[in-house]
């Protein structure tokens, strides 16, 4: 399949198709029908590297997901500087979160444009031709689940392993919206159902998508954002089969050198899933942050010793922290318009090791020291006899520090955020101020704290 068409070229063809704000501020088709949109092969087709074009927008996947995530974990790691000028993101920092707060806006408003947009696309399968029909399906179901997981993991209360988990979610919109009328305003699904849904996408997904497609979404990678979603529930049998499906695909490698993996132009082989940044009309919102202004960044972030200290001498992975500007750093976010490594092979072994020493023998792939060891000594430390919970959940802290995963892991492992405990409201994105105004069916449906 040829996928080298460029990103922005397609714009006329799916603005049209996301230009409602999503139900918040209804605008009328402009130039062409959706009927005409959707109708041929190439431009269904371009309409889904149009979601790609969308997901990659700094509010979401070009950073700011990641970010909004270390800076909600933040307590005696890591310090947001500048509330003065960008007080917002401050509030992640210090749990004060408003209901129209612009960060959660955006991430909202851009979550539900790309929901939009592949929902469209799965509405006009039927015009995209037979042998390339299962690949367009299974990346659109892939963009559909990674949204809407991220979506349920901010937007509500942690899933509950055992539990009925009828807490509010998200709203399900599984159709495209065209146009506005009563039967779009939709309140919150379920956490279950949301949960339910996010892994039948990835089922299908698994089963309809390549193993080799360059940037895009692949085989690998709705197994791994399974094995992630499994994790998340707690579900730990059927995390550990999802890594173990990635691991032995043999499509991805542990790279030799922990530094390499980061600031790169184009995914390693370690990479499993990334947001390519198109140079010059995407950047790297997590270098903006985390950066200096030596590499295009505003250095809002800086690192604190209290994270610093969590690693071992030796550790080769504390050699990425670098002193800039004044401050302590951290060097995975170095490029403007690098790579935002969303999904890594280290995090499959993690996962694997963490589930098989949960669940015991008979071991999926590995023994979890294994795993443990492989990620461990890559880092430069010498291989463990034995691994305990807690060594590999400190190891996979260190592995995957300042990628986005930390208040997601002190959720299911049930810890605090300082003072704050695992399922405190103030963890919990506000549904947006604008959307409980538009839409009457959430208007009784805001988070604890934000009414």
């Amino acid at each position: 399949m040829n996928r080298s068409i460029i990103l922005t070229t397609v714009l006329p063809l799916f603005m049209l198709l996301t230009g409602c704000d999503w139900l918040l501020e209804p605008e009328p088709s402009q130039s062409v029908s959706e009927q005409v949109a959707l109708s041929t092969d190439a431009n269904v087709k371009s309409i889904l590297n149009g979601a790609y074009s969308l997901f990659n927008e700094p509010g979401i996947y070009g950073g700011n997901i990641l970010r909004n995530a270390e800076l909600l974990a933040g307590n005696g790691e890591l310090l947001w500087v500048n509330e003065e000028t960008y007080y917002e993101p401050f509030e992640f920092f210090t749990k004060t979160i408003s209901a129209d707060n612009s960060e959660v806006f955006t991430q909202w408003r851009e979550s539900y444009r790309v929901i939009n947009t592949v929902n469209n696309v799965l509405s006009a399968l039927d015009v995209v031709k037979k042998a390339d029909r299962g690949w367009v399906e299974g990346e659109a179901l892939f963009l559909r689940a990674l949204i809407y997981f991220d979506l349920v993991r901010f937007f509500a209360l942690p899933y509950e392993p055992g539990a009925l988990n009828n807490q509010y979610g998200v709203p399900l919109i599984l159709k495209p919206i065209r146009e506005i009328s009563d039967e779009v305003y939709t309140g919150r699904n379920t956490v279950e159902e949301v949960y339910n849904q996010i892994i039948k996408d990835l089922v299908a997904a698994a089963e309809r998508l390549p193993d080799d497609n360059w940037i895009f979404a692949t085989r690998g990678a709705a197994n791994a954002l399974l094995a992630r979603v499994y994790l998340q529930k707690g579900d730990y049998d059927n995390a550990r089969k999802a890594a173990d499906a990635v691991i032995s695909s043999g499509k991805y490698n542990l790279l030799p050198v922990y530094a390499s993996i980061f600031n790169q132009y184009e995914p390693t082989k370690e990479d499993i899933f990334v947001a390519k940044i198109s140079y010059p009309t995407e950047y790297n919102a997590m270098t903006v942050s985390f950066s200096t202004s030596s590499f295009g960044g505003n250095g809002f972030i800086e690192i604190l010793d209290g994270h610093l200290n969590i690693y071992p001498k030796e550790d080769k992975r504390a050699e990425l922290f670098y002193t800039g500007d004044g401050a302590l750093r951290c060097g995975k976010w170095n490029n403007l318009y690098g790579c935002v490594n969303l999904i890594r092979l280290a995090e499959m072994f993690l996962i694997r090791a963490e589930c098989n020493l949960r669940l015991g023998p008979p071991y999926v792939g590995a023994s979890p020291v294994d795993d443990y060891n492989a990620v461990h000594t890559r880092a430069g430390l010498p291989a463990a006899g034995s691994v305990s919970l807690d060594e590999l959940i400190l190891e996979r802290r260190r592995e995957l520090a300042f990628e986005g995963h930390r208040i997601h892991d002190v959720k299911r492992l049930k810890q605090n955020i300082g003072p704050w405990n695992y399922k405190n409201p103030k963890l919990v994105f506000p549904i947006p101020a604008r959307e409980i105004l538009n839409n009457p069916a959430l208007q009784s449906q805001q988070n604890e704290g934000y009414r």
